[in-house]
């Protein structure tokens, strides 16, 4: 037996995966990975498969990154972890002045967690709080987009819009309102992605006249629903979403967690529209992909509605790692990197390179919808059959590519260290395996 087999049955016997129905790995066996440098990861037998999805949209800078890989030790040599209850710590506190700094105007205190769905969590509890603490409690409900994701966390789930995560848990959850996504594959014949968007503000216009004194937040996931299959739409409908909230008393959460720092061009995704939300949920990109670390971001305005004598008026949310050390510090390189090494304009390269030698691609006879945001690519497969994901899966593993579409959706969202030969085996890959099932 080797190093691979072994690897594969000692986890089979102890580990429960994630997004997983374990049985299916009878037939598609898990991929034990040794180490990873770069877009690159590495099996116990020395075989590389590119890493196209950023391992579930976290790594941004590559695997082993020399300078994120420094700061942890340096870190780790005077602080590993200390409670931030009651306690402070410069790696916490340098990161939330930074990011104060670099957020949309007017978000400032930085609220710690450890991953997305505790961030949607704390927003989603933070905005009904507010709302409490100023008198107006009957503003107790949320609004979401059609085909949403913000997590799976119970909380997280409530304003979650996918019935393969949703329905099985729908006693246990707290009913949401779901408004038209903007989402510009849903327009009509002959109808722009624009004028969609605009229809699409107007119901959620129509929605705020008849509910908004019960509704605490709208929480979007700016310009790219990822996991409701890369649903991609203009920062119109972000810009016009912030105004209806404002007229109507509503708050905008903006979950940037997988659409943050640099994955959508912009270090912000509501950059591109222009506006600050009222809270700002981010993760994933946020150390690199080093170190769980989430946090919320919210207004001065909502900051003070808990600043008060009596406790109960606080915020007591709490999470045991909140603000660790290492993950800030990892957090303060990232930042660090994107700043100095002009990882944004390389980007814009980057893309631009992707998208002219995808031209081919794009015209494939199987391609549907090709799109593109920033640093996310994705399309539609016309003639995908039930099974379609998990095979195109498997067979783009066994050509050295790691993708895992979502439904008939294959997409790719690649560390920013991508380069010129590995986007050309990439493409390469996607079109073999395009043309061949074709054939089949």
């Amino acid at each position: 037996m080797n190093a691979n087999a072994r690897m594969l049955e000692r986890s089979l016997r102890a580990v429960w995966h994630p997004c997983t129905q374990m049985k299916h790995h009878e037939k598609l066996p898990l991929v034990p990975i040794s180490r990873a440098e770069g877009v690159w990861l590495y099996d116990f037998e020395g075989r590389r498969i590119l890493d196209a999805i950023s391992s579930w949209w976290v790594n941004l800078l590559g695997h082993g990154n020399a300078r994120i890989n420094a700061a942890l030790m340096e870190q780790l040599a005077s602080l590993e972890h200390v409670m931030l209850a009651g306690f402070t710590h410069a790696p916490a506190v340098e990161l939330s002045e930074r990011l104060s700094k670099l957020a949309p105007g007017g978000l400032g205190h930085c609220f710690f967690a450890s991953d997305g769905a505790s961030a949607v969590e704390i927003a989603l509890k933070m905005s009904y709080h507010y709302w409490r603490n100023t008198g107006r409690s009957a503003k107790s409900g949320f609004a979401t987009l059609s085909n949403s994701y913000h997590g799976e966390t119970l909380g997280a789930l409530s304003v979650t819009d996918i019935p393969l995560y949703r329905d099985t848990y729908a006693p246990l959850l707290r009913a949401s309102a779901q408004v038209p996504s903007p989402d510009w594959r849903l327009a009509e014949p002959g109808e722009t992605p624009q004028e969609y968007a605009q229809r699409c503000a107007k119901s959620l216009e129509e929605h705020f006249e008849r509910h908004a004194s019960e509704t605490a937040a709208l929480i979007v996931e700016p310009l790219v629903q990822c996991a409701g299959g890369m649903a991609m739409y203009g920062p119109e409908y972000l810009h016009r979403a912030k105004e209806l909230c404002d007229r109507f008393d509503v708050h905008l959460i903006a979950d940037e967690i997988a659409v943050g720092f640099g994955r959508t061009g912009t270090l912000f995704a509501c950059e591109q529209a222009g506006i600050a939300p009222d809270f700002l949920c981010l993760s994933k990109g946020l150390t690199g992909g080093y170190l769980p670390l989430s946090v919320v971001m919210a207004t001065d305005r909502v900051y003070q509605a808990f600043y008060d004598d009596r406790l109960e008026r606080g915020f007591l949310h709490s999470h045991s790692y909140s603000g660790n050390p290492l993950a800030c510090r990892a957090a303060l390189t990232v930042l660090d990197i994107l700043e100095e090494e002009d990882v944004l304009e390389r980007n814009r390269r980057t893309a631009a390179t992707l998208n002219l030698r995808a031209r081919s691609l794009r015209s494939h006879p199987r391609v549907a919808h090709f799109r593109n945001t920033g640093m996310i690519w994705a399309f539609d497969v016309r003639d995908a059959q039930p099974g379609f994901g998990q095979d195109f899966h498997r067979r783009a593993l066994e050509a050295g590519v790691l993708l895992r579409p979502l439904g008939s959706t294959v997409y790719w969202m690649p560390p920013y260290v991508i380069g010129e030969p590995e986007i050309d085996f990439l493409l390469n890959t996607v079109a073999k395996l395009l043309d061949a099932g074709s054939k089949s």
